[in-house]
């Protein structure tokens, strides 16, 4: 009996004002897509007709940018955690992002500081493996810029030239 009183206790329902009030703070403390504030009005309990509404309102009062989430994640990845291009499309399409707000997104970063932060990630990582089987080194330095996202034809290039 306990257990499904605690159940009872813990679903909240808000009004359309609270839900758009709240919605409006989620989106103003950090950029947000489509899916992630649709997910949380399903979390609230929301019926789909008010998930609409409060969305619209989110949009009609730029709270709610599908181009500039789009910019603001694919900056942040990039130079905080060095995702490379396809790690960073996975991740986008991932969110319902369109085609098209990608592609406008990839245009903040220029090839050079692509290639740039590039180099600069793959030489440090392979200074950081302690491996002394070169083979066994050059394919942990493979595997980890790869698994960030790196084309692999960049990837073997550097992995070469560093190891031979």
């Amino acid at each position: 009996m306990f257990i499904f009183e605690r159940m009872q206790q813990s679903k909240k329902t808000y009004t359309l004002q609270e839900a758009i009030k709240k919605m409006e703070h989620y989106c103003a403390y950090q950029e947000r897509c489509h899916k992630e504030v649709r997910q949380k009005l399903i979390n609230m309990h929301m019926i789909p007709e008010a998930i609409d509404a409060v969305i619209m309102h989110l949009l009609q009062h730029n709270f709610l940018n599908e181009e500039r989430f789009a910019k603001t994640f694919l900056r942040g990845k990039f130079r905080i955690k060095k995702w490379g291009r396809r790690r960073l499309t996975l991740e986008l399409k991932k969110k319902d992002i369109s085609k098209a707000n990608i592609n406008e997104a990839f245009r903040e970063i220029t090839d050079t500081e692509y290639i740039e932060v590039f180099n600069d990630l793959a030489e440090k990582k392979a200074n950081s493996i302690t491996e002394s089987n070169k083979l066994k080194k050059k394919k942990k330095l493979i595997d980890y810029l790869l698994y960030r996202g790196w084309e692999s034809h960049l990837v073997y290039e550097k992995a070469n030239e560093l190891f031979g």
